[in-house]
C-alpha cells in the first residue's frame, strides 16, 4: 500500500537536518508561505554593550588571603606623638589648668615634667609651659615659661607635647606610656547564586552563535545563560566588597534583627575612618593642594591611585591641560608655535594631541584611571552624580603595603592596604566554589530533571590604614 500525500491544507512535518543548513524542511519561521522572500539572519549574536562586566578593581589594587575564622581582627599603629584639641583652660597667675575633653581620650597621656605648647583654637595665641601637676585622668596644670599670659580662662585650646625638662638632681620621669594601637574587625559574608535549566531545554540547539565575556561560545543558549550567571556572580563578589555595610539598625524588620550581620565594605570604611572630599569635583589646583595637605597629616604615602568616574576624570584632564598651557597659532603667514607639551614628550603641532592624562605629581604621585563601576549605567553610573552626599565620584587608594599585627597569625605581617580575606581550611576552600546538581548535564545527584549550577563565596575586604584613603563625594 502506497503512502498517501498529505491532504490539502495540512502543513508537512518539519524534518530534522544532520547539520546546520537552512533547508526548506527545517527552516523554522513565521513568514507567509506565499512570500518568495526569506529573511536573512546573522549567525553571530551582536555584542552591542561591549564588555558588560564591572569587576577587576580589587585584582588591580589588592590581594586575596585565606582565613579560617568568622572574624578578621587586626591592629594598626596609633600616632607617635600626643596632641589634644579640645581642652578648656582655667588661668591663675603664671599657671594654666587644662581639662581635656577629647572624646577619644580615656585619660591624659601626659606626665609631670613634660613641656607643652598651648594654643587658643580661635585666636591662635600661644603659651608654652611645663607640667607641674596631674590631678585627675583628664586634668593637668602647667607653669608657663613666658612673662605674659596669653591664654585666658574658658579658652578652648589645642595642646601637644614637645619635650621635657628636669632640675639638677631631680628624679626621672614618673610613669610610662603604653604604645597606642587601634583594633579593627570585619566579618566575611556568604554570597550565593544559582542557574537552572531543565533537561529538555538542554537538548535544544539554537541557530545563533552566542558568546560571553569569558570566552564561552556555541549554539546552546543555556550555556550563555550559565556563563552570564557566573559573570554576574563574579561582579557581585567584587561589588559586595565595595558596597557592603554592617547590620547596625535595631528596626523590627531590619537586617540585624533578621539574623544578618553585613560587612564593612570599602566605601563604608573610608567614609567613616578615612578622608572624605565633599565639594563637587576637585578640579582646581587649590583643591589638590588641600588634598595633599590632608595626606601630609596622615601616612604621607608617596604613590596613590585615583579611580574616578568619567566626569571627574575629564575635569582632572582639563585642569592639567590648562596648567600645561596651549600653544598659540601663528599670524601673518607665520608658522604656529609649538603645541602643548603633555607628559615626557613635546607634542608637535602636526601630531594628534592626546588630551588625556594618566598621572601627575603634586606633592605626591597620583595615577589616574577610569573606574568602570562608577560609569556603568546599571550600577553606580546610573545614579545621581551631583548634589548628593551619597553620590560617589572617585576613590583614592594608597599604593604598596603596610605592617599590621595579625591577631589570627599572632605576629606582624605585611599586607596590602586593600585586600580580601576568604574563608578556607585544608578541608574546605570557600574562595570560589562551583558545583552541579540534578540529573542533567552530566550530574546524577538527584531525580530533578534539570541541571543546577551553584556558586558560593565567603569573604570580606580589609581596608588597612583607612586614614590614607580618600573617598570623593559630590556633596557634603
Amino acid at each position: 500500500m502506497a503512502i498517501l500525500t498529505s491532504p490539502v491544507g495540512i502543513t508537512p512535518q518539519l524534518q530534522p537536518a544532520p547539520e546546520q543548513v537552512a533547508l526548506s524542511t527545517n527552516y523554522i519561521t513565521s513568514f507567509d508561505f506565499a512570500n518568495q522572500y526569506l529573511p536573512d539572519t546573522y549567525e553571530k549574536e551582536f555584542e552591542r554593550y561591549g564588555n558588560r562586566t564591572v569587576s577587576g578593581f580589587l585584582r588591580m589594587v589588592g590581594a586575596e588571603l585565606p582565613s579560617n575564622s568568622d572574624q578578621i581582627k587586626w591592629t594598626e599603629q596609633g600616632r607617635l606623638h600626643i596632641k589634644y584639641t579640645n581642652c578648656t583652660a582655667t588661668v591663675t597667675v603664671g599657671k594654666i589648668s587644662l581639662v581635656i575633653a577629647d572624646t577619644n581620650a580615656a585619660s591624659a597621656a601626659i606626665r609631670v615634667g613634660q613641656t607643652i605648647l598651648v594654643q587658643n583654637n580661635t585666636t591662635g595665641v600661644q603659651n608654652k609651659g611645663i607640667v607641674t601637676l596631674w590631678t585627675s585622668p583628664k586634668t593637668i596644670e602647667i607653669g608657663i615659661y613666658e612673662a605674659t599670659m596669653n591664654i585666658a580662662s574658658t579658652d578652648v585650646c589645642t595642646i601637644f607635647i614637645y619635650g621635657s625638662e628636669f632640675k639638677k638632681g631631680q628624679d626621672g620621669m614618673v610613669g610610662s606610656l603604653e604604645a597606642e594601637s587601634n583594633f579593627f574587625t570585619n566579618n566575611p559574608i556568604i554570597l550565593k547564586d544559582k542557574y537552572q535549566v531543565n533537561g529538555s531545554d538542554m537538548a535544544q540547539i539554537g541557530w545563533v552563535e552566542i558568546t560571553t565575556e569569558d570566552g564561552a561560545n556555541g549554539y546552546l543558549w543555556y550555556l550563555k545563560s550559565q556563563h552570564e550567571t557566573r559573570l554576574r556572580f563574579d561582579d557581585y563578589i567584587e561589588t559586595s566588597m565595595i558596597e557592603a555595610v554592617p547590620a547596625l539598625g535595631t528596626l523590627t524588620n531590619g537586617a540585624k534583627n533578621l539574623g544578618f550581620m553585613g560587612s564593612e565594605g570599602i566605601f563604608y570604611t573610608v567614609n567613616n575612618r578615612g578622608n572624605v572630599w565633599g565639594a563637587g569635583y576637585p578640579t582646581a589646583l587649590s583643591d589638590w593642594d588641600t588634598i595633599v595637605t590632608r595626606l601630609d597629616k596622615q601616612g604621607a604615602i608617596e604613590e596613590n591611585a585615583l579611580f574616578l568616574n568619567r566626569d571627574f576624570s575629564f575635569g582632572v584632564d582639563n585642569m592639567l591641560g590648562g596648567l600645561n598651557g596651549l600653544g598659540t597659532a601663528g599670524t601673518g603667514g607665520t608658522a604656529p608655535s609649538q603645541g602643548a607639551s603633555f607628559g615626557l614628550f613635546d607634542n608637535d603641532v602636526t601630531m594628534a594631541l592626546n588630551l588625556g592624562f594618566t598621572g601627575f605629581r603634586r606633592g605626591y604621585d597620583f595615577y589616574k584611571s577610569d573606574w568602570k563601576y562608577l560609569n556603568d549605567p546599571t550600577m553606580r553610573g546610573g545614579l545621581l552624580t551631583t548634589g548628593s552626599s551619597s553620590a560617589i565620584t572617585g576613590l583614592l587608594v594608597p599604593a604598596g603595603s603596610t605592617s599590621v599585627y595579625d591577631q589570627i597569625m599572632g605576629k606582624n605581617a605585611k599586607r596590602p592596604f586593600l585586600h580580601v580575606r576568604y574563608r578556607a581550611t585544608e578541608m574546605e576552600d570557600r574562595r570560589y566554589k562551583s558545583w552541579i546538581t540534578g540529573s542533567a548535564g552530566g550530574a546524577s545527584t538527584s531525580s530533578l530533571d534539570a541541571m543546577e549550577v551553584h556558586f558560593l563565596s565567603e569573604r570580606c575586604v580589609c581596608t588597612l590604614g583607612a586614614n590614607n584613603f580618600m573617598l570623593f563625594r559630590y556633596g557634603a
